[in-house]
């Protein structure tokens, strides 16, 4: 990892956007799809009365897991692909987008699901422990976190295995991993909570 990398900011997925509505082919790369398929598999049978999506963009992941929601907050770094997302899951009321700088940002409440999907690697090492500190101390008891990384090679401030290892640690005092897929491509990481403390006094809010 990099340490002399900062996170990719506003204007870098910006300028993605504005050269096409769909930079990483989100709804015709197998790739994605075998990765949704994927995610599915790993959450098995469980509904989940309240899920934050980090990263949302155009809403392709949020529209799979969104029916196994009660409520679903999906955020991302710019308003482009948001307007997209709305779009898409108009048809799904009770999930909610919100444009959000994380982990600047963060929301308030807790969460029984929270989806850190192909969104770790564009973060600085900083910024990814301030992500797993956040995410740790807004998890319910009963909830999970579920990382999905690219596994190759990028100019990015670092790897999608270096990023997932990174929250992984710093957050296992608090979590502990539940299961772990190596894909085509990537790798998927399911942590749930250990029955202890939290590390921040978090009190269980609307979002």
């Amino acid at each position: 990892m990099n340490d002399d990398r900062g996170s990719l900011g506003p204007v870098h997925f910006e300028r993605l956007y504005a050269a096409t509505e769909d930079p990483w082919r989100f709804r015709t790369s197998g790739y994605e799809q075998a990765k949704y398929r994927t995610a599915i598999e790993a959450l098995a049978d469980r509904s989940f009365r309240a899920a934050l999506e980090v990263g949302c963009s155009i809403g392709e992941m949020t529209r799979v897991l969104a029916p196994r929601c009660k409520a679903m907050l999906a955020v991302d770094i710019v308003e482009q692909p948001l307007t997209v997302a709305r779009a898409a899951c108009a048809d799904q009321p009770w999930v909610r987008f919100v444009r959000m700088q994380v982990p600047q940002a963060w929301p308030d409440g807790m969460f029984d699901l929270i989806v850190l999907s192909e969104v770790l690697y564009f973060l600085s090492r900083k910024d990814i422990e301030a992500v797993a500190a956040r995410a740790a101390g807004s998890l319910a008891a009963d909830g999970v976190v579920l990382l999905v990384n690219w596994s190759g090679r990028s100019a990015d401030p670092c790897t999608g295995e270096e990023a997932a290892e990174l929250f992984i640690e710093r957050t296992r005092g608090w979590l502990k991993p539940r299961s772990h897929v190596d894909g085509v491509g990537y790798r998927l990481d399911l942590l749930g909570r250990h029955q202890m403390r939290l590390p921040t006094s978090t009190s269980a809010q609307r979002f």
